[in-house]
């Protein structure tokens, strides 16, 4: 045959120079691409390898790749000339790859069809043959992962089933009777927007939950762009212990409450908790160690903290736009990964010091649009306000309003919380307890 078989080496290499460069190119294209479906022998191994890295929680970067083909200088001159190929359309690149791979495979199929129908087979097993061959590439260019609407009522009734049985939450625990009562708990795909003005415990509130999930064995990474591991750590541990995080870091303590930090380490120094202060430069970076964790931890949930710090790789956008993309990819990640993220988001200001509201969320309403909960930080005391109702009359010394502004499926509701001012913790109360709180002085 003269003709050469359908191919674009241009767009396998523009494929791989992007898995090579972009972090998070690989998790993208690996949806539509096989390693069967690169034409060059090379591109395909370079593929193969590229997938064992990240199948181990590696980057597939320039550094890695060059250690498969050490000694081998004219194929390493050529995988750094592939890394220099990158392209913002490498998914649509990674498409024509695919439509050339089927071209190819139906070619095939047609030379054995044109083979089959000279020989002696039945006409009926060249039929079903050719049927199955299709079938078989249609496989290899569609999802797998499809179920019927059979398959979900049976996951349906399974979750209503654990609900007749009083089992423990269908989420994970977020040590908020009124949230897990009303939503089981934080649901995997979700995402869950906490929001607030500054200094009102947005990040005091996603610790708080943090800390009540790893205490249930659910794995959790902590991406911030404000603190450091060392003062997230404080935190928990002022938590567990009652010492406030600014003297654990910057005082000299006592003995009396060295004994106590110690004791609270033993409790917490194994739990499931991961920080990451290397890739909270910008989102791509953010996005890519968390598909890392999942890898390597089994991750339950991630913390985004917080989004309008974010440094996001945009062009010819604004901040709105920019906002509502970051959220959007969040989302889109919990769901690819079956994990719950809490992203923090700043709220504008209200000269009146008001109750908060979605109207408010800085930069973008598509944060909102994205979110599956939104939870909204209240605490009055700051300003030396008062609740709204129907909690007018509740005390504000030492409590905060949560108020679930946006629930996908389990509807909006406000509670009373209490929040240690020393210790930055929010944590349930009851109706009785309200009145009792012994606070200090100075708000946090």
């Amino acid at each position: 045959m003269d003709k050469v078989l359908p191919h674009n080496l241009d767009s396998e290499r523009i494929v791989l120079g992007s898995i090579i460069t972009n972090i998070n190119a690989y998790s993208e294209v690996s949806v539509v691409l096989n390693s069967d479906m690169f034409y060059d022998a090379f591109h395909k191994e370079i593929y193969e390898e590229a997938k064992k890295l990240v199948d181990k929680g590696k980057a597939p970067d320039i550094v890695l790749l060059s250690q498969v083909f050490k000694g081998d200088h004219e194929r390493l001159m050529k995988l750094v000339d592939i890394s220099s190929c990158y392209s913002i359309d490498y998914y649509d690149h990674a498409l024509n790859i695919q439509e050339k791979y089927v071209r190819r495979k139906l070619w095939l199929i047609g030379q054995q069809m044109i083979s089959d129908i000279f020989s002696s087979k039945e006409t009926t097993d060249i039929l079903y043959g050719v049927q199955n061959e299709l079938t078989e590439i249609t496989g290899d260019v569609t999802s797998n992962e499809v179920d019927t609407l059979e398959d979900a009522i049976k996951s349906v009734y399974k979750q209503i089933e654990n609900n007749l049985r009083g089992e423990r939450l269908t989420g994970t625990d977020t040590g908020f009777r009124a949230i897990n009562k009303a939503s089981g708990g934080l649901q995997k795909s979700d995402l869950i927007i906490i929001a607030g003005e500054t200094s009102n415990g947005k990040s005091s509130l996603a610790l708080s939950m943090v800390d009540t999930a790893s205490k249930q064995g659910d794995a959790v990474a902590i991406y911030s762009m404000e603190m450091k591991k060392e003062q997230l750590t404080a935190r928990l541990m002022s938590i567990n212990s009652g010492v406030p995080s600014s003297d654990i870091l910057y005082s000299k303590l006592d003995e009396y409450r060295l004994e106590i930090l110690d004791c609270s380490v033993g409790r917490i120094n194994h739990l499931p908790i991961y920080f990451d202060d290397n890739s909270t430069s910008n989102v791509d970076k953010i996005i890519a160690s968390i598909r890392s964790m999942k890898t390597k931890f089994d991750i339950s949930g991630a913390v985004v903290d917080y989004l309008q710090i974010l440094n996001v790789n945009m062009r010819n956008s604004n901040k709105e736009q920019a906002m509502g993309d970051v959220a959007r990819r969040l989302k889109n990640l919990a769901k690819e990964l079956d994990i719950w993220i809490i992203a923090i988001s700043q709220l504008n200001r209200d000269s009146n010091g008001g109750a908060p509201n979605l109207n408010r969320l800085r930069d973008s309403g598509q944060i909102a649009e994205a979110a599956d909960m939104v939870l909204l930080v209240y605490r009055p005391e700051i300003n030396n306000r008062y609740y709204p109702e129907p909690y007018v009359n509740t005390p504000t010394k030492g409590t905060a309003m949560i108020d679930v502004a946006k629930g996908r499926n389990v509807g909006t509701f406000k509670f009373i919380c209490k929040f240690d001012a020393k210790t930055t913790h929010f944590k349930d109360i009851s109706e009785s307890e309200l009145y009792s709180i012994e606070v200090d002085e100075q708000p946090f």
